[in-house]
């Protein structure tokens, strides 16, 4: 598709792959796009290969519930990561690098508190609650800042980026938001590190990665996202109670009881996403 070709080539390529790679390996690993395993069920069944799928969204769609039916099994991190009701679902957790994301000791601004956001600029991720809640920070007279790590993507992606853009400029908000692009795996653990909490208001209704991989690094996380209930306090999506938590965690600085609370977030990772521990879970679930 990168490269500007057609449907039907793109095809012809992917049967093509398919028929000279499948006779090779053991089984067929399908991440997160459902309409894949309907693509590649036919060359799998030819070769006898079992099909796994791992998915992660709130989204029950067709394609998933048809996929479903062709899969020996579905890897997901949470049951809330893949809506159906099947035997065929296994709940893993994430595979989160704690060696890669882990605590460093970055010197910050005590009088300014700074907030991280991550993850692609699209509609889900409800960027604008976010600029809502910092607005009344700003207005209750704290000093705050809100740095954006990601991008837009697709088409839909930068209409959303240009109606954020507007809305910071009619808050007057420029000098306290900032889109700092998008960032490379290797680059995120200094950017975690370089903040005091992370603030997540992602409406796609499954674990996001960005979450979890702050919290490895220690970070104190404010969400609204359902997914984590039971791991996190969730907030009820209220731009006053959002500000009013950002607020809360300004004034009590690093406090020993704060800096606690990163570092159990932390353990929480350790002990249900790890990528050990979910390399170890996906294996012991496929036969081949």
């Amino acid at each position: 598709k990168e490269k500007k070709m057609g449907r039907i080539r793109r095809y012809i390529n992917f049967y093509k792959y398919l028929f000279n790679i499948l006779p090779q390996s053991d089984t067929v690993f399908i991440h997160m796009i459902p309409a894949w395993v309907i693509l590649a069920w036919p060359v799998a069944f030819i070769f006898r290969k079992k099909i796994y799928l791992w998915y992660t969204h709130k989204s029950a769609t067709f394609s998933l519930r048809f996929a479903e039916k062709l899969v020996a099994r579905i890897f997901t991190a949470s049951p809330e990561s893949c809506r159906l009701n099947s035997k065929k679902i296994i709940v893993t957790g994430h595979g989160i690098d704690t060696e890669h994301f882990k605590p460093k000791d970055i010197p910050k601004d005590s009088n300014t508190i700074k907030l991280l956001t991550a993850g692609r600029t699209t509609f889900s991720k409800d960027y604008e609650f976010l600029i809502n809640a910092i607005e009344i920070v700003i207005k209750k007279g704290h000093r705050a800042v809100l740095n954006i790590a990601g991008a837009p993507a697709t088409p839909t992606d930068f209409v959303y980026k240009k109606k954020l853009d507007n809305l910071i400029g009619q808050k007057n908000l420029g000098k306290n938001i900032n889109f700092l692009g998008a960032k490379t795996y290797a680059e995120m653990p200094d950017i975690y590190n370089n903040h005091d909490v992370l603030l997540h208001a992602s409406e796609t209704g499954s674990l996001d990665k960005a979450v979890l991989e702050a919290m490895a690094c220690g970070l104190l996380i404010l969400t609204t996202s359902e997914a984590f209930i039971g791991t996190l306090n969730v907030l009820p999506k209220e731009a006053n109670l959002m500000a009013e938590k950002i607020i809360q965690l300004k004034n009590a600085g690093k406090d020993l009881p704060v800096r606690q609370a990163g570092l159990s977030l932390r353990e929480i990772i350790i002990q249900n996403h790890n990528l050990t521990n979910l390399i170890g879970k996906v294996l012991e679930n496929i036969k081949i």
